[in-house]
């Protein structure tokens, strides 16, 4: 065999992998020109969330959502059955959940934010302390409006973009402990533990840390939510780095994970692989029946939860097929591809690699610049004027303001999100954000960053409107 008909993986010395799905169905996609981009990032105030998707090229956006179902999902959505009660989807749903994370009781909910609610309404009590391994948006004012005071007990590497810990998500037991010892075991509404932890960069959470923090909650009778939304990302790295589970499947590694906590908030618009839908499961009856209660009062009959029939029937497909480890070799693996051509350059971003994006670090890209100046806002809005690829901040925009002082908080990290969607993109697609970003990075010090010129109350970052700083 001549090197010219050789592939690049043999010429390596090792066999090329590929995506464990074929291409049956394309949606067109148009590059625009800069002047294009130009006029449509300036109505959109510089924040890519409020960008139409038209004016995109390639979407990195998010990862909510933004999958493609399978044949098996789409054939079984012509199985819906939208009577308003009893569904046979929702039961259908509700025996996978069950068998796949292991929970007795189940409330669907419309996304991920309204389990959120759920939970924290039904759990918390105004002035509780809400311990998490790092915040994430969306979660921590759903407890800050319940009355729930937020501490982040994630290990300090978490909030070193370059450290290589490889399970950055791990809980600091004695955080907890200290948190213990100066609140009262009795002041701690529960434990909430997040898989591959979004904020921290997709960094996962080890088997032998969440079952020693299961061991320590059971001492002072604190129960553990987890926020399911990546777990299958996390079940691989398990499998991929911690001792003892290399010949275990991810589904087994998720449903031991799941066994050390009390319930979980999932938002299925990512493992899951559907476009809309979530759940609660939880163990414990008390808390289950409160949920079950307020369902009907924020989202939908306990059988439906906001979801149609069909929704249900193609997230309980979703769930089989997320958690084949074919999958999630090929998606972890898109992602790592990414990561591997920026490495290359020398782009500054969070190492590991982590399971659903690439996450810059703005900081380090804009050095010349403050943290008011918004630099993972700036990154995105470069990345968009540069090849129409939309990413996301996640940094001081996101932190949001203190709510004592009214003060923007400064979090170490001061990131921009690459997130990838499942089964959308191919690796020219990972080619071209590749090289956007090193464009975009070449020219880095004629950047002068943002302003903010409008805020609104909420979870800014997804409508605040910003301005170029000039001079």
């Amino acid at each position: 065999m001549t090197n010219q008909m050789m592939t690049t993986g043999q010429q390596l010395g090792r066999r090329s992998w590929a995506e464990p799905w074929k291409i049956k169905m394309v949606e067109p996609m148009f590059m625009t020109t800069a002047e294009q981009r130009g006029a449509a990032l300036g109505e959109a105030g510089y924040n890519t969330f409020l960008l139409k998707s038209e004016d995109v090229y390639i979407d990195l956006l998010t990862d909510s959502g933004t999958s493609a179902m399978s044949d098996r999902q789409w054939a079984g959505m012509m199985l819906g059955d939208e009577a308003y009660a009893g569904s046979r989807n929702f039961y259908r749903l509700e025996s996978t959940i069950q068998h796949y994370y292991g929970y007795r009781y189940v409330v669907p909910t419309h996304q991920g934010r309204g389990a959120e609610n759920l939970i924290s309404q039904a759990v918390i009590r105004r002035g509780q302390y809400v311990p998490g391994n790092m915040y994430f948006t969306t979660t921590r004012l759903h407890q800050e409006l319940a009355g729930g005071i937020f501490a982040d007990v994630i290990i300090d590497e978490a909030h070193d973009p370059s450290s290589l810990h490889p399970f950055k998500g791990n809980v600091d037991l004695d955080k907890v402990r200290a948190l213990i010892d100066r609140e009262s075991a009795n002041n701690i509404a529960y434990i909430s533990l997040a898989g591959t932890v979004n904020m921290a960069g997709g960094q996962p959470v080890s088997m032998a840390n969440v079952r020693e923090l299961r061991a320590l909650c059971d001492q002072h009778g604190i129960r553990i939510y987890l926020d399911a939304t990546r777990m299958v990302e996390n079940a691989f790295f398990i499998q991929e780095r911690e001792e003892g589970y290399a010949d275990k499947s991810v589904a087994a590694i998720l449903l031991e994970f799941c066994s050390y906590t009390d319930g979980a908030w999932m938002s299925a618009k990512k493992d899951n692989l559907v476009n809309i839908g979530g759940w609660l499961a939880l163990n414990h009856e008390d808390v289950y029946e409160r949920a079950r209660n307020m369902v009907v009062v924020y989202e939908g009959l306990h059988t439906y939860g906001g979801m149609a029939g069909r929704d249900m029937e193609a997230l309980a497909i979703g769930i089989e097929e997320c958690v084949q480890d074919q999958h999630v070799r090929s998606r972890i693996g898109q992602v790592r591809y990414l990561g591997t051509l920026l490495e290359q350059w020398g782009i500054p971003m969070v190492q590991p690699i982590g399971g659903h994006a690439i996450f810059l670090n703005a900081r380090a890209f804009y050095d010349h610049l403050p943290q008011s100046a918004f630099p993972g806002q700036t990154l995105a809005a470069e990345l968009y004027l540069d090849g129409g690829v939309r990413a996301m901040e996640r940094g001081v925009v996101s932190a949001g303001r203190d709510p004592e002082t009214g003060d923007h908080r400064y979090p170490k990290l001061e990131l921009t999100r690459l997130t990838i969607p499942r089964r959308v993109y191919t690796q020219s697609h990972m080619e071209v954000v590749a090289e956007s970003v090193k464009a975009v990075y070449d020219r880095r010090s004629e950047t002068r960053g943002l302003k903010m010129a409008y805020e609104p109350e909420y979870l800014r970052f997804f409508q605040a409107r910003f301005e170029p700083i000039s001079g």
